[in-house]
């Protein structure tokens, strides 16, 4: 029903321009326009989380860019994880080559008017579990001393360590971030960690301080050969003849680190740089004295220790010389003043994850490499846009967060998005986005954007829209082979695209859907047109003789690999409902690109398969896994051979059977994200999800027998992979023990578009309690692998509760109806929906919209004569009444 129209369009801040025009409904009343251009505020840091000091222990918070490698910020002020060098580096704190193991470490001098003079790590107290080791402490920088009290705050990018101490005179609070603006990829892929120190003297006299940062030139030295050595120190022997200089350039000073011995081609060859404005007072050193029974900690402690100023030191023959950088400041009685370094790094050179012996370089370049000449142009450049970067990255954070959505939604959803900015996730020269699965502490894990994984996230369409479109021409430009066999795993370079040579049906079902999800978000006509030839071949090669519906009635019940990492037989719920969503997808875009009667034939089988799914899988609570094996492998498509795992079709092993699957409905999940209504009967996926809860929610882990992995132990709570109320088979597939995050925000996020609403952010609540900063890190969920992509599935709970559907292809954007405000992107653009009675506040702070309509229920949908384009810095008002 089409309701009338009151709009406005009102700024969202400071009023600069104000220019007045007309707009009218199809009803014909012509209503005001105001269009104003806004100016963005000055705000203080955002807080989601605070974490007291007896969870903090496993805190490690990236902050690097996408695709840049990251550092990260711990839990008590450390840095930790130097994963900057291409390659996962969890636990991996580099160190000097002296006596005692220096890793890098920031240190406050201060010194009162009565001449006291006390000097201290910038860290709270080391966690108990460090204390132990055959020769005392086993973690870098052991010996200073620290701040005895540390509270962890955080609204992700944007990370608060509080640190005070009795015996000091200033408290301090750490504030890291790096640059984070949905719809803007390369302003929040750059290869910096802004650290500010901000020291508050609460006292009636002014303090003198002056705060170091030290850092060795580990250039090299990518934490994959960590070994423990003697006294149990991450070392590694990569880096040779190192060497630091004094730059002082273009606004910035400091340190600025190359390597004269490492190879230019390996993948640990860069620079690296620690600098601080060219206005702050300085002093500095290229290099520590030389180290005898541990006699240069002792010379720089107690030179820094005596002034806070820094004397210089001869250059030595260390491969890795130390770097140290001290800013002297004056903070007056009652007031804060605050120093900020920059850390900066550029190394260009990654190999690929599928290295052949085929005579193709298997060396990458990484695309920030092409922005930045190396780490001190990264400082030039960037430094003096960081106010800007700031602020816009804090609108961000602040218009989430402030968002009516409940925090552990808010926590998981943001917390996780982190993935995007680890070594999980990088870009090449040419600004395509790639992604493993997971990282080791030493390396990546699951190569090749590997599809059944990447199929359940949804940050990355959600928030940079432009980088998920790239992987979807990965996949359909150039891993899918002339028979429609979309690779689940894309090779590198481009030219070995399609080496792995097999694939997943749950990744190529979702693949088409995420084409048809992403094409929806941008409206990019041209890459549909460009990749549907490839992407209606990939649906097609459903039915190839020996294929997943190769009767083609609608039902998938071929040889299936999948997310499971084996090979289902038969119809059943996970891969089928995937296959109605495929089906749905293909018809909306090939209607679209004018092929009708493909369209049609989608149609037709989506139809059939979602009956014959409710009649005959649903068994009155959820839906089960009729196990139905070819009578001979000759029965089975060659394609779909690779990597069979039961070898006796009689009676295979790795299935699913009678079990109640976490995920079973992960196809509907996606369905509708896309807004592709219900791929089964509405009642059936209901139940099921009552069912799911019903049998597969633990209350504790210490009853229950887990034959794989423990992401779950003691009295935590989750939802186990798979339940059996009838009969198990003898061996079911490999996981079914387990609880794996991202398969419990599917449900999660099921339940809530159910409105199973107290159920789905139960599950998510349990999680998020895992992840606690004691047990395990608040930014790492882990799965096969650190920072596991699929987690990123989080988002989805953002969507589930908000209602927001948008589509740029029909220029439609629609809401469920609330009270209150929610956050929205769409991947490009972003702002927050304001419903309070009648009245709709539309806001754009990134980006812009064109509108035809707009809709909080089919009641309630309102249809504008001219197409309304809303651009960044104002909000449109409606009137619905």
């Amino acid at each position: 029903m089409q309701r009338k129209l009151g709009l406005y369009i009102l700024s969202l801040l400071a009023v600069v321009q104000v220019q007045a025009q007309a707009v009218k409904d199809t009803e014909g009343k012509t209503h005001k326009v105001i269009q104003e251009v806004v100016r963005m505020p000055a705000e203080d840091w955002p807080v989601l989380t605070s974490y007291d000091q007896d969870h903090i222990a496993r805190i490690a918070m990236p902050i690097g860019g996408i695709g840049t490698g990251t550092v990260s910020l711990g839990g008590r002020g450390d840095l930790r994880d130097w994963a900057i060098m291409n390659t996962g580096a969890n636990g991996y704190i580099p160190t000097s080559e002296h006596r005692g193991y220096i890793g890098p470490f920031f240190a406050l001098f201060t010194q009162t008017a009565d001449g006291q003079r006390a000097t201290r790590a910038l860290e709270g107290p080391l966690d108990v579990s460090l204390y132990e080791g055959p020769f005392g402490s086993n973690t870098p920088n052991h010996g200073f001393p620290r701040f005895d009290s540390c509270i962890f705050k955080a609204a992700y990018p944007f990370g608060q360590v509080l640190l005070s101490d009795s015996d000091m005179p200033l408290d301090v609070r750490i504030k890291a971030f790096n640059p984070y603006i949905p719809g803007d990829a390369d302003a929040s892929g750059i290869p910096i960690a802004v650290l500010t120190y901000e020291l508050t003297n609460p006292t009636d006299q002014a303090v003198k301080a002056s705060i170091s940062g030290n850092m060795p030139n580990f250039i090299g030295m990518d934490g994959s050969d960590q070994e423990m050595k003697g006294r149990g120190f991450w070392t590694a022997t990569g880096a040779k003849d190192n060497k630091n200089d004094f730059r002082k350039d273009n606004g910035v000073q400091g340190i600025y680190m190359r390597s004269e011995g490492v190879d230019q081609g390996d993948d640990a060859w860069g620079t690296m740089a620690l600098t601080t404005s060219v206005d702050e007072k300085i002093t500095y050193r290229t290099s520590w004295s030389k180290d005898e029974w541990s006699n240069a900690r002792l010379d720089y402690w107690d030179d820094f220790s005596a002034d806070g100023q820094l004397e210089g030191r001869s250059s030595n023959v260390e491969d890795r010389p130390m770097g140290s950088l001290a800013v002297e400041v004056t903070v007056p009685a009652n007031s804060s003043r605050e120093v900020t370094f920059y850390l900066t790094w550029h190394f260009p050179n990654r190999m690929s994850w599928s290295p052949l012996d085929d005579g193709i370089d298997n060396r990458l370049t990484n695309y920030y490499a092409t922005q930045y000449a190396d780490a001190w142009d990264v400082a030039e450049k960037v430094v003096p846009q960081i106010p800007e970067l700031e602020g816009k990255s804090l609108q961000f954070v602040n218009a989430f967060v402030n968002s009516d959505l409940p925090d552990v939604v808010k926590e998981s959803a943001l917390y996780n998005s982190s993935t995007l900015r680890t070594q999980t996730c990088f870009r090449t020269a040419d600004g395509k986005f790639f992604g493993w699965e997971g990282t080791s502490n030493v390396g990546g894990i699951c190569h090749g954007s590997c599809t059944h994984v990447w199929n359940y996230e949804q940050a990355t369409a959600f928030l940079f829209s432009g980088l998920s479109r790239s992987m979807r021409e990965v996949e359909f430009g150039h891993a899918t082979d002339d028979l429609g066999m979309l690779n689940f795993r894309v090779g590198l370079p481009l030219e070995r695209a399609t080496y792995f040579d097999r694939t997943a049906a749950d990744g190529q079902m979702g693949s088409i859907m995420r084409m048809y999800r992403d094409w929806q978000l941008s409206g990019d006509d041209e890459l549909l047109l460009k990749l549907w030839p490839n992407v209606k071949k990939a649906m097609e090669y459903c039915w190839i003789d020996g294929g997943w519906d190769a009767d083609k009635d609608g039902v998938m019940d071929g040889c299936q690999h999948n997310t499971m990492d084996v090979q289902y037989f038969g119809p059943n719920p996970q891969m089928g409902i995937w296959y109605l969503g495929a089906l749905r997808a293909s018809e909306e875009m090939a209607r679209y690109t004018g092929d009708v009667k493909f369209a049609k034939t989608c149609r037709k089988l989506f139809e059939k398969g979602s009956k014959w799914i409710d009649d005959n899988l649903f068994n009155g609570e959820y839906y089960i896994h009729l196990i139905e094996a070819p009578e001979s492998i000759d029965d089975i498509a060659p394609s779909l051979l690779k990597g069979l795992e039961s070898k006796d079709l009689g009676n295979p092993d790795y299935q699913l059977g009678e079990g109640c699957l976490v995920d079973q409905l992960v196809g509907q999940y996606l369905a509708h994200i896309c807004g592709l209504g219900y791929l089964t009967d509405e009642q059936n996926v209901k139940t099921t999800l009552q069912s799911i809860m019903k049998y597969n929610y633990r209350d504790d882990s210490n009853s229950d027998f887990n034959s794989m992995r423990s992401f779950v132990l003691g009295d935590e709570k989750s939802l186990v992979m798979a339940s059996y109320p009838g009969d198990r088979p003898k061996h079911p597939f490999p996981y079914f023990t387990e609880a794996m995050t991202g398969f419990e925000y599917t449900a999660a996020v099921g339940m809530l578009y159910e409105e199973q609403t107290e159920d789905g952010l139960l599950n998510i609540k349990n999680i998020r309690d895992r992840y606690d900063g004691l047990k395990r890190n608040p930014f790492n969920e882990a799965e096969c692998g650190h920072n596991y992509a699929r987690a990123m599935a989080s988002w989805g709970a953002v969507l589930a509760l908000s209602g927001f559907q948008y589509s740029a292809v029909d220029q439609s954007m629609a809401f469920a109806p609330f009270e209150g405000s929610m956050f929205w992107s769409n991947g490009s653009a972003w702002g927050v929906c304001t419903q309070s009675g009648s009245q709709v506040e539309l806001s754009v702070a990134h980006g812009s919209v064109l509108l035809s309509s707009f809709s909080l229920t089919d009641e309630t949908q309102l249809i504008f004569e001219k197409p309304l384009k809303i651009e960044a810095g104002e909000k449109a008002v409606l009137d619905i009444r």
